[in-house]
């Protein structure tokens, strides 16, 4: 308890802002929903054949993996709230528009023929007896509804939404920080009750209350959407650089927002733990972002889906940088010095029981090997499925999990082997040994920063200022970077300004 007491007052600021931007995405998505549902609801009544139908597309909505829907919206909509809103939105449909719809349909068939006995047309019906009638009912679905979003919400912080859920990943990427975690979801939980308590409030008063109840709750819905806007308008943003998930890609576009607002007037702003490479990388061809550091070696087998032609670093540097321009029209700017490659890493008391000092000595003992490897390492030629193909290994058992979850894993000994990175600060924390790749089957992985050529038009003063960093950070270096931020709780802008001033790139 003492430890989370901590991690709360560290993170009290950044807790307060993640709760304000998950109630933001959480109403935006519910008031549309209701806009949506309602109104539908309403006209289905009146036409019982498409009824039906409609009612089951919106069931099918939900059965959709959310993550699914995340990365479709993505080359549509690019990364941030709006494919998040949009999913939500999805999710949210089902409980208000089936409620709607059986709130009105429930409603005293002699009560509705009192109606039109006085005098009443179809349309005022509906506004003096049966919505009224309803709103309990339809409420009820709204509930539902608000309940559901908080919760699939968190998942919206893989594309940069924000949110509680950047929390709970800070925690997974972290080895499973469990305080981390928690704080992130337990603000989460307490907003769906507390959000659930104030409609069940208006679901009671609706019985007297009737349709007003339903515009009181909208009303508020939108005074939260939009006080942000009126108690201070957000900056002009010039440019906006995206990072992957882990502390390393966070530090580094720290550094380059500290370096050009540094050395211009642009603004900048930043899009952290936006998720794995296919994730950003769409986000920079959509246009969500227009710069993020990559790998040399990623760039080829990735995104080129190339062999490397050597292992010298230059080579495959020269490579990247022209087959992303040639494909993608990108520029690739100059590569720092320090070489993130993959490496497979075990304990030191498994290599030695079972004298491992290269991946070639995997094969006698593969088919007894538990493995854990992240989903994206499994799936990659430069990871397990060249692995099998080069070194002829095929493990007993592969298990794939989530960065933050496989590291956990070999601590705690469920796991034999995980995929690494040269420069993980868990490496040290952990104290691993990394297995020689006596095959070269990983290219080399030197980061650099990738933009559209179009962004380098534009703003051409970015290739001096960002190639600074060229042939900078060695190995050591970028883990001690990431062991600052992991362990020792320092933030990304910190460590990124330390390292500029102490590289006397910077005043």
């Amino acid at each position: 308890m003492s430890h989370f007491l901590e991690v709360f007052q560290s993170r009290e600021s950044m807790l307060w802002e993640k709760i304000w931007e998950h109630l933001q995405i959480s109403i935006i998505s519910l008031l549309i929903a209701v806009i949506i549902a309602v109104p539908l609801g309403i006209a289905l009544t009146r036409s019982k054949r498409l009824a039906e139908p409609i009612i089951g597309i919106t069931a099918v909505l939900q059965t959709i993996p959310s993550l699914a829907v995340l990365a479709f919206l993505i080359p549509f909509l690019g990364i941030g709230r709006q494919p998040a809103v949009v999913a939500l939105i999805a999710y949210g449909l089902l409980p208000i528009l089936r409620n709607t719809y059986t709130g009105i349909k429930e409603v005293n068939p002699a009560l509705k023929e009192a109606a039109t006995g006085m005098g009443m047309n179809s349309l005022r019906r509906l506004a003096k007896v049966e919505l009224p009638l309803a709103m309990p009912v339809i409420m009820a679905g709204i509930r539902t509804s608000m309940v559901l979003i908080v919760g699939t919400t968190t998942i919206a912080a893989l594309i940069g939404a924000g949110g509680l859920g950047e929390l709970i990943l800070l925690g997974i990427d972290r080895g499973g920080e469990i305080n981390l975690i928690l704080l992130g979801a337990i603000p989460a939980a307490l907003l769906a009750v507390l959000l659930d308590f104030i409609l069940r409030v208006v679901e009671r008063t609706s019985v007297k209350a009737g349709f007003r109840s339903l515009a009181a709750v909208m009303v508020a819905a939108v005074l939260i959407i939009v006080s942000p806007f009126l108690i201070n308008m957000e900056q002009r943003t010039d440019l906006v650089i995206g990072g992957k998930l882990n502390a390393e890609p966070s530090i580094l576009i720290n550094m380059y927002k500290i370096l050009i607002e540094e050395e211009t007037d642009l603004k900048v702003e930043l899009e952290e733990g936006l998720g794995k490479t296919a994730f950003v990388f769409s986000a920079l061809q959509e246009g969500s972002i227009d710069i993020y550091p990559e790998f040399t070696g990623t760039a080829i087998v990735t995104h080129l889906e190339e062999q490397a032609v050597s292992n010298d670093a230059r080579e495959v540097y020269e490579q990247a940088k022209e087959g992303m321009k040639e494909q993608y029209d990108m520029a690739f700017l100059e590569p720092m010095a320090y070489n993130n490659t993959y490496t497979l890493a075990t304990t030191h008391g498994f290599a030695e029981a079972n004298d491992l000092e290269t991946i070639s000595d995997l094969k006698t003992i593969d088919d007894e090997v538990t493995a854990g490897f992240t989903l994206e390492f499994n799936d990659r030629e430069d990871g397990y499925q060249g692995i099998q193909k080069l070194y002829g290994i095929e493990f007993g058992e592969v298990r794939t999990m989530e960065p933050g979850i496989r590291q956990g894993a070999i601590a705690n000994g469920q796991v034999d082997i995980i995929d690494a990175y040269s420069t993980d600060s868990y490496m040290v924390e952990l104290d691993l040994k990394a297995l020689e790749d006596d095959k070269n089957l990983f290219p080399p992985y030197q980061g650099a920063p990738l933009m559209r050529q179009e962004t380098l038009d534009r703003y051409p003063e970015l290739e001096g200022i960002l190639n600074q960093l060229a042939g900078k950070i060695t190995d050591e270096q970028m883990r001690e970077m990431n062991y600052q931020v992991d362990y020792e709780e320092k933030s990304y802008e910190e460590v990124a300004r330390k390292f500029l001033k102490e590289q006397e790139l910077i005043n």
